[in-house]
Parts: C-alpha cells; sequence; structure tokens
C-alpha cells in the first residue's frame, strides 16, 4: 500500500503562492532562506524515490524547469518518478513518464494507494490537496514554513476544508529560520465536549 505525502512551502500567514501574473508577482519568494540543511531536510522528507501526484497547474509550470534540471536530490528523483496528473486534458503530458489516473480522478488515487509502488508526494497542487484531506486519503503533511508574510495570494488549503486533526513527527529549523515539519494525519478534528 503506498502513502501519500503533501508537501508545501507556505508563509507565516499561510500562503503558499502570492498574488499576481501568471508566473506571480513574488516568484522566487522561497529562494533567499535555501540552504543545504533544508534541502537535507526536504529530501529527508520527500523519501528516495517517490511517484508525484499534480494538479494540472503545478504539473506545466514544473514541466518547463526541471526536465532540463539535471543532478542533485530533487532534479533526478523528480524526473524519474512518474507524474499522476489530476486534469480535463491528458493528451498533452509531454513530462514523462506519465501515469493514468481514468476518469474518475479520486477513484484512480484510491486505487493508486492500494497498489504496491513508490509512495505518492503531492507538491504545490493545493486544489488537489484538499480533495484529498477531504477524501482521508493523506496520510503526512510536510509545511516547509518559511518567515515571511505575504499579505495575500493563494492558501495552502479551501475554505471548505474540514478540520483535521494531525499529529508532530518531527521539526527541522534551517539556519535562516525555515521551518520544516513532519505530521501524521489523525483524522476529523475532536472537540471537548
Amino acid at each position: 500500500m503506498r502513502k501519500i505525502t503533501v508537501a508545501e512551502h507556505i508563509s507565516l500567514d499561510g500562503f503558499i503562492q502570492p498574488d499576481g501574473d501568471s508566473d506571480y508577482a513574488h516568484g522566487g519568494w522561497t529562494a533567499p532562506y535555501r540552504t543545504p540543511q533544508g534541502a537535507a531536510a526536504l529530501a529527508e522528507a520527500y523519501g528516495k524515490t517517490y511517484d508525484l501526484l499534480l494538479g494540472r497547474r503545478t504539473y506545466d509550470l514544473w514541466a518547463r524547469f526541471w526536465p532540463q534540471a539535471t543532478g542533485g536530490p530533487f532534479a533526478d528523483a523528480l524526473n524519474a518518478a512518474t507524474k499522476y496528473v489530476v486534469t480535463h486534458r491528458p493528451e498533452n503530458l509531454t513530462w514523462g513518464p506519465v501515469g493514468r489516473l481514468g476518469a474518475d480522478p479520486i477513484d484512480g488515487i484510491r486505487q493508486l494507494k492500494r497498489q504496491d509502488g513508490a509512495d505518492l508526494l503531492v507538491c504545490g497542487s493545493a486544489s488537489v490537496a484538499s480533495v484529498l484531506f477531504e477524501q482521508d486519503l493523506v496520510d503526512e503533511l510536510v509545511l516547509v514554513v518559511y518567515p515571511v508574510l505575504l499579505g495575500r495570494g493563494k492558501r495552502s488549503f479551501s475554505d471548505r476544508a474540514s478540520p483535521r486533526e494531525l499529529a508532530l513527527l518531527g521539526s527541522t529549523t534551517t539556519p535562516t529560520g525555515v521551518v520544516l515539519n513532519r505530521y501524521r494525519h489523525v483524522g476529523p478534528l475532536r472537540t471537548a465536549g
């Protein structure tokens, strides 16, 4: 059985990308905070091998960059991963290898999860991540929290997301103040009373 991990780079005020043009007005906002320690912690959280589960927009953005990148723990692993893309336009997925989810993406993801194989990693793809949480398909969440306030933009989870409980598995802080938190998904939020 495969594990599904959602990984998000997020600002202190809860945004994963700022509003702006198609490439985002503040593109590269995470770059000043990158360190070798942070890259190592992130690579460990992702695992050595994995397949990717992506929304179409994230896939298209990444397909412009990663196929030309080589070497290092991220480029080689991302390029080798099978990409499962939630899309209505599967015919033009050129950055492969590409796997198929079928006509019902949630059913396809459930089937993938039941199979043997590499774990599934969701990066970015906030809409996909929200639906996966709603469907109780997420096993772990990795939040890479940057010491910045973006003020507005796309939130990591939609306002429709159901309340969830998570258990902290570990936390790493980098010299630039980035905090990488790993959580296990427990289930619906418990309340007193």
